[in-house]
């Protein structure tokens, strides 16, 4: 494999030889960017709906990532006639497979204990209770969606035959 740098690029288009350059930050497409984001606190949204504040301890080449310190918040959405909630649920330290982070960003630790604009602190108990019922509602209607997507004659995923 080929190794390049700055300089190599430089001398292929007839230009002398330069003091040796560093590749800027944004050539770096791949798990490396993370190492300034190493030891600095975290937001994680993930694939399934979570969402994760931790400080980063440790990161490989598949982004996997070791969280330390870390709490779950759950977010209750706001309606017409209630605000929305939220809780934080210690989690402790937090191994997360990288294909499985959606999103992830730094924390401003200035704004930290700010509560997020249109929701309030609910007790731990109601937010689970509430994210419980939520969720019922919403496997009932997907099943519901899948039920007349399949009258219609679409199938739901995996549940196609296997022709061989």
């Amino acid at each position: 494999m080929e190794h390049l740098t700055l300089n190599d690029e430089v001398a292929a288009m007839g230009g002398g030889p330069q003091q040796q350059q560093q590749l800027p930050p944004q050539m770096f497409t791949t798990a490396a960017q993370l190492l300034d984001l190493t030891d600095k606190k975290l937001m994680v949204a993930l694939r399934d709906g979570r969402k994760l504040i931790g400080v980063l301890r440790s990161w490989d080449q598949f982004a996997n990532l070791v969280l330390q310190s870390t709490i779950e918040r759950i977010f209750i959405p706001p309606t017409p006639s209630t605000p929305g909630y939220y809780a934080d649920f210690p989690r402790g330290i937090f191994l997360v497979r990288g294909e499985n982070v959606l999103l992830l960003g730094e924390i401003d630790l200035d704004k930290d204990d700010d509560v997020p604009e249109g929701y309030e602190r609910g007790e731990p108990g109601m937010v689970q209770r509430l994210d419980k019922e939520r969720k019922g509602r919403e496997a009932r209607r997907e099943r519901v969606v899948k039920k007349r997507l399949a009258e219609e004659g679409f199938e739901g995923e995996g549940l196609g035959e296997a022709l061989l």
